[in-house]
């Protein structure tokens, strides 16, 4: 499967300071949806990822729950997730 260009951006370099944005997935409205439960950076989404132990299916559920992501959008963000780690952890 192809993957976007924000994926690819996101993936290419260290996660830093990045606003929750910048994840795959994640739009403006979903992002303010985040950012008001206090998930405010890319990090911190990424840390609920690890706290689920990588279990994409936990952190699609989290994501809807949390922000009401649909399928795909949850499906871009974790595999997102999930390609960051496997480059950098």
């Amino acid at each position: 499967s192809s993957t976007s260009q924000k994926h690819r951006d996101f993936v290419a370099e260290p996660m830093g300071d990045k606003p929750v944005g910048t994840l795959a997935g994640i739009g403006d409205v979903l992002g303010r949806k985040l950012e008001e439960k206090g998930f405010d950076k890319a990090y911190v989404v990424l840390g609920q990822f690890l706290v689920l132990r990588k279990d994409e299916e936990l952190f699609r559920e989290w994501l809807k729950e949390t922000c009401g992501a649909n399928a795909k959008q949850s499906r871009d963000c974790s595999g997102c997730l999930r390609e960051w780690c496997d480059a950098f952890l």
